[in-house]
């Protein structure tokens, strides 16, 4: 692939500024972007809100008033994240997880609680050149999946563990498409120490 083909494609991440330099380590930090050649959701960045990741959306975060103060808030706009968890300042951190329905969904801060039959097991992370590859092995899963959204959604695809059993927002897992998650190695700006104080 040639190196002006990855800087346009590094472009279309939500809120990426350019394409980082260092590697990553052999737990990220890394952001996704969705590869299905032919589909809606090619070169789609990944971002976290609502609790859920998406396809097409935007990143929701926050950062207190005390912090802000101290001139301490990250940037704050990019879903960055570890093999199985969120890169944040937030104490305590945000753990990614699989809930009961196939959602990739992430823990509120401050807290660890996620529903009874959720699992945080099966989630790898390959570093690469010049990407990488994030996936998602449990209950039985081939991956990761975008599924159509509907009602007032943040985003056109939410983001399912690709099994069978999945309970998705059209109630229909053929809707899904199965996409490999591309994991692009990000770098914080000089001074920032994590992507966001939290997501949201």
């Amino acid at each position: 692939m040639k190196l002006s083909t990855i800087a346009s494609v590094g472009s279309l991440l939500v809120g990426a500024k350019s394409l980082p330099t260092a590697p990553a380590s052999d737990n990220g930090p890394f952001q996704v972007m969705a590869l299905r050649s032919a589909s809606p959701i090619h070169f789609l960045g990944m971002t976290a809100s609502r609790n859920s990741f998406w396809l097409g959306g935007e990143t929701t975060t926050y950062c207190p008033d005390v912090v802000k103060q101290q001139g301490a808030c990250p940037d704050g706009t990019q879903t960055v994240l570890y093999t199985n968890a969120l890169d944040v300042s937030v104490p305590g951190g945000q753990q990614i997880y699989v809930d009961p329905s196939g959602a990739v969904k992430f823990t509120i801060a401050h807290s660890a609680n996620m529903p009874p039959g959720s699992t945080v097991e099966g989630f790898s992370y390959t570093s690469g050149d010049p990407f990488g590859h994030w996936n998602f092995s449990g209950l039985g899963a081939t991956g990761f999946m975008a599924c159509p959204t509907q009602g007032d959604a943040p985003a056109p695809y939410q983001v399912f563990a690709a099994i069978s059993s999945a309970t998705v927002p059209t109630g229909n897992v053929a809707d899904c498409l199965g996409f490999d998650a591309a994991a692009i190695a990000w770098t914080p700006s000089e001074g920032q120490t994590a992507a966001a104080w939290q997501y949201m």
